[in-house]
């Protein structure tokens, strides 16, 4: 009898362990899913950013630090960076879009100019599209941090090399309501 309780005891721990290590590789796959998605959004406002700095630089050429700063942000090659690395770059050039989008401010035939008026609409959708792929990424990180946290999942974490993951926060700068009157 007692070698039943030592047998089935045992294949609770196999099954416990089998299942939690499943699911730690369901969140990591929803974590990709997660940022695949974003990272679309961000490629595209990534692609559009030049148009939008090539249009603001020919009202505003005096305003050249905010151009050098957005431009060598966007000069790095998106496809070759890591995901933190993404993040990372993409956090600095939301502050540096904010700062132009609020020069428009400053110039009337700017805020006037049709091509602008198109290229903000986009960067406006972009960015909506962004918020909400921001928000779905970070309800699935954080799922996947608090399974890398918790007790006892996380000794199966710590014995495979689970570690948290970072999420897309957002920076101090965007923290201010933006206002783009066009």
């Amino acid at each position: 009898m007692e070698i039943y309780v030592v047998i089935s005891i045992i294949v609770i721990i196999i099954m416990y362990f089998l299942i939690t290590y499943n699911s730690f590789v369901k969140l990591k796959n929803r974590v990709k899913e997660a940022f695949s998605t974003m990272d679309v959004y961000l490629k595209k406002r990534w692609d559009l950013i030049p148009n939008i700095v090539e249009t603001v630089k020919g009202y505003t050429e005096h305003e050249r630090n905010t151009f050098e700063k957005v431009v060598e942000l966007r000069n790095s090659t998106y496809d070759n960076m890591t995901s933190n690395d993404k993040i990372r770059i993409n956090e600095q050039l939301s502050a540096g879009i904010s700062k132009l989008m609020m020069l428009s401010e400053n110039y009337p035939n700017l805020k006037a100019s049709e091509n602008f008026l198109d290229l903000s609409n986009k960067l406006s959708k972009l960015e909506e599209d962004i918020a909400n792929a921001r928000k779905y990424y970070n309800a699935v990180v954080k799922n996947f941090n608090n399974k890398t946290e918790m007790f006892p999942s996380n000794i199966i974490a710590n014995l495979f090399g689970y570690k948290t993951i970072k999420m897309f926060e957002i920076v101090e700068l965007e923290r201010e309501k933006v206002k783009v009157k066009i």
